[in-house]
């Protein structure tokens, strides 16, 4: 007999959820982290790599030399991703291995390894999508003065030319870049990624000719490639919360989003810098550095817009000493936000990554309806989302993450809310295939839905790996 009280505490079931028909599920890369071979056929120095040489820079000393040696692997990779039904797979090209020196004409060798790689996924009915620029700036570039020149943009055109005629052919959908928000504020102004700078009008700078970058790339790659090729950006937008509900939080919120996301949508997606960002900095730059005609070739019609997402940012009105330890980017004495030292980060509540991120599947929900409201008509692509956790195989070789299972049925939870809601989501990429190189963590943080035993190189789907292959096959997350 099952008592009252009993009959209380039984939950209701929650229902499986069905995506629409032809959503697109895969997982994501990047070409530092996982190929490896940094000196072969003809690949020179990223500023990655000479940032990971660095003494002091990243954790360990651990740099990309060998990583997870994808670059000799990689029709092993691919056959896992066949054996896992991943739709897609997001990657990354290497610039300096397909450009040295970020000018003149490519090392076939280069090009070879990527019509190799292609050519497999294609011939394993996985769609591939290729990102352009994935923070891998060859060095000399960096040394002629980097992002914050227009110069590096120019080149980046040349490059992104290249690519395409070389595998446009093959490839049918582009991504300029990936999160230039971390290529612009943490390489060039808290100095915690690549290339290690530490100037708040560089970063700035550096921002502006990314979006140039991004103009001029999705021109050339449209010239060169069939009509019905896709191209699209990846941004980290920032889902910015404030810690109440006073006037002066809501301002911080403002601030922080021109900042992380406007400056990047407003002249990629309106044609235009948001004129409260312009105000917020003119005490740092008159943005002189605009030229007039820079937002007609930023403003390129876009197939999708990618979305990287991993957890929400809490704000507040500061006391002017400028903290920011708690924005999730890393620690550094300068701050990857110019013109903002009224604004205090703190920690969201509720569990963490081993990244210290909070586990919060709400904030995509809402950024999703947000950018659906902001931007109707632009469709949108989840190109990462993941959590690290401190994994491990046991005993018997297996590697059992229920955590991470929990993260990614939460957050493919909210993705179905949103589209039910009016959200236009078509895809979905698990960040990240592999475990790889962390940029300044090394590999001490591991994000992928495989296991990689890094003595060995040994690949070990993990729990997490089964599942999410279920979901991709059948397109219904379960209850």
């Amino acid at each position: 007999m099952v008592t009252e009280a009993h009959q209380h505490t039984v939950p209701t079931p929650e229902p499986a959820r069905t995506f629409p028909e032809g959503f697109l599920w895969g997982s994501a890369t990047a070409s530092y982290q996982i190929e490896g071979a940094a000196a072969e056929d003809g690949r020179t120095p990223s500023i990655w790599d000479t940032y990971a040489r660095t003494p002091g820079r990243v954790r360990n000393g651990d740099t990309g030399d060998t990583a997870t040696d994808h670059y000799h692997r990689w029709r092993e990779d691919v056959a896992l991703m066949a054996d896992l039904g991943i739709g897609a797979y997001r990657f990354s090209l290497a610039w300096p291995r397909i450009q040295p020196t970020g000018r003149g004409p490519a090392v076939q060798k280069g090009l070879d390894f990527y019509r190799r790689l292609v050519d497999e996924l294609l011939a394993k009915n996985i769609q591939p999508v290729a990102t352009l620029y994935h923070w891998d700036l060859p060095q000399e570039l960096e040394d002629a003065g980097g992002w914050p020149e227009r110069a590096t943009a120019e080149r980046f055109a040349e490059y992104a030319a290249l690519a395409a005629d070389a595998l446009g052919d093959r490839v049918h959908t582009w991504t300029t870049l990936n999160e230039p928000w971390c290529s612009a504020f943490l390489g060039y102004g808290s100095g915690v990624h690549a290339p290690g700078r530490t100037d708040q009008v560089a970063a700035l700078r550096a921002a502006h000719h990314l979006n140039l970058a991004h103009g001029l790339a999705v021109q050339a790659v449209r010239e060169r490639t069939p009509a019905d090729s896709r191209c699209s950006v990846t941004l980290n937008i920032h889902h910015v919360r404030p810690l109440t509900g006073s006037d002066a939080d809501a301002d911080a919120v403002r601030r922080i989003d021109a900042l992380a996301n406007r400056v990047f949508t407003g002249p990629m997606l309106r044609g235009a810098y948001p004129e409260d960002l312009l105000k917020d900095t003119a005490a740092l730059t008159d943005w002189s550095f605009v030229d007039d005609d820079d937002l007609r070739q930023i403003h390129q019609p876009l197939n999708f817009l990618g979305v990287n997402y991993y957890t929400p940012t809490l704000v507040s009105q500061a006391d002017g000493s400028g903290a920011h330890t708690s924005d999730g980017h890393g620690r550094s004495a300068h701050s990857p936000w110019p013109g903002a030292r009224e604004v205090a980060f703190h920690q969201p509540p509720g569990a963490t990554t081993a990244m210290g991120w909070a586990v919060d599947p709400s904030g995509l929900h809402d950024l999703l309806r947000r950018l659906a409201c902001d931007f109707p008509g632009t469709p949108l692509v989840i190109t990462e989302n993941g959590a690290a956790f401190d994994d491990y195989a046991d005993p018997s070789g297996n590697v059992n993450d229920p955590a991470r299972i929990a993260y990614l049925h939460g957050h493919l939870a909210a993705v179905h809310q949103a589209i039910a809601e009016g959200a236009d989501v078509r895809g979905y990429f698990l960040w990240s295939l592999l475990d790889n190189f962390e940029w300044a963590h090394g590999y001490s943080k591991r994000f992928g839905a495989v296991y990689v035993d890094y003595p060995t190189g040994a690949r070990i789907p993990k729990a997490s790996a089964r599942w999410y292959s279920e979901v991709a096959r059948t397109g219904v997350l379960p209850a």
